[in-house]
């Protein structure tokens, strides 16, 4: 029965990930017919990026015990994907300095990614060694991609308004990290629960910035972009 729960949890854990996938899919339809990248970052994408490769190999039965994470490779395997094509795509109409900065970013990702598979392959010999070493680089990567909307969440607060924080984005990461979090709890499995108990508050705070600025009357001209690359030196840019 418990695990019949947690499979059906996996299971909309998918869907509602899949959704938060393709979000920003959107601000790629405005790249592609503008032909440029403004001041967009591909940041998001590439810690997204880390996070899908590193549970996608977690679910996959070299590191996990047979297919006991299905859900969590799945997903993960297809977010990975779509994270690849959005990075391709930003490549493209990206000016020299951008790709130069996509390229820097995307070279650490590639290595922790190929290194961990290769040691959890190769050097660890029990399935427990190999969750731990993948779960955390997971677990890392998580915590970076989710706490990077506090920035935003502070000029929510600043300027009383949601201009810059999609409501769409927060509700299916406060959705991914509730489902997430219940799906590693009733596996007892903390690499999985632990990074989406952490993000969940976040999430939920967002929705009740929402209630309590969504209404103020937004600004009718093209809303300009707000670059966390210029503020508190992160390389984030929320969509």
């Amino acid at each position: 029965m418990a695990e019949t729960l947690r499979l059906a949890v996996g299971v909309l854990g998918d869907i509602v990930s899949l959704l938060r996938y393709l979000v920003p899919v959107f601000t790629f339809r405005r790249i592609i017919m503008n032909r440029s990248v403004e001041e967009f970052s591909c940041f998001p994408y590439v810690a997204t990026l880390l996070g899908c490769l590193a549970y996608g190999w977690y679910g996959f039965p070299v590191v996990s015990i047979g297919w006991q994470n299905l859900p969590l490779a799945l997903i993960n395997s297809t977010g990975a994907l779509i994270q690849i094509i959005f990075i391709l795509i930003y490549f493209w109409f990206a000016p020299a300095k951008k790709k130069k900065r996509v390229s820097l970013m995307l070279f650490p990702v590639i290595v922790v990614s190929c290194v961990t598979a290769l040691v959890s392959t190769l050097a660890l010999h029990d399935h427990q060694s190999r969750k731990v070493l993948v779960g955390s680089v997971g677990v890392v990567s998580t915590v970076i991609m989710q706490a990077s909307p506090l920035v935003v969440v502070k000029r929510v607060i600043q300027t009383k308004s949601v201009e810059f924080m999609p409501f769409n984005l927060s509700l299916f990461m406060f959705l991914t990290s509730l489902l997430w979090g219940t799906y590693g709890l009733l596996g007892a499995d903390f690499f999985v629960a632990g990074p989406n108990l952490f993000s969940m508050p976040i999430g939920l705070f967002q929705l009740v910035l929402f209630c309590m600025y969504g209404e103020k009357k937004q600004i009718p001209e093209k809303p300009e972009c707000l670059d966390i690359e210029k503020e508190d030196g992160l390389t984030a840019r929320l969509i």
